[in-house]
């Protein structure tokens, strides 16, 4: 019996002392550029973290300055990386393939540039 008890106790001390990851603002500054598109009727980013999602688009708005479509992004998190993909005119980026990895930067904003397509 007295095993017992102190089983318990054990086990709870463990479940209430457990690790809790650290989170970090991180801000990304995504852009695209979509020239391969003749005609683009919507430019979005989807992604595996909070905002972003992967069962809607997060719009990206086109900058008339350099012909590029650009959205800032700030994401909550503990980890280091985050995984997105671009779609415009409704057609996902690499289909079948894997995701973007964007490496959060160890200053507060990343910058992360693409093409559509390509890696």
């Amino acid at each position: 019996m007295k095993n017992l008890i102190t089983t318990t106790a054990l086990c709870l001390c463990l479940i209430l002392t457990s690790c809790v990851q650290k989170t970090y603002k991180k801000t990304v500054v995504f852009t695209l550029d979509a020239t391969k598109f003749k005609t683009v009727k919507k430019v979005g980013i989807r992604g595996k973290d909070k905002p972003l999602s992967w069962d809607y688009d997060t719009e990206m708005k086109f900058s008339t300055k350099d012909s590029l479509y650009k959205v800032t992004t700030t994401f909550e998190t503990g980890y280091k990386f985050t995984e997105v993909k671009f779609v415009v005119n409704d057609t996902f980026e690499f289909q079948n393939e894997d995701n973007r990895k964007i490496i959060f930067s160890k200053k507060d904003t990343t910058f992360f540039k693409a093409k559509f397509n390509k890696r």
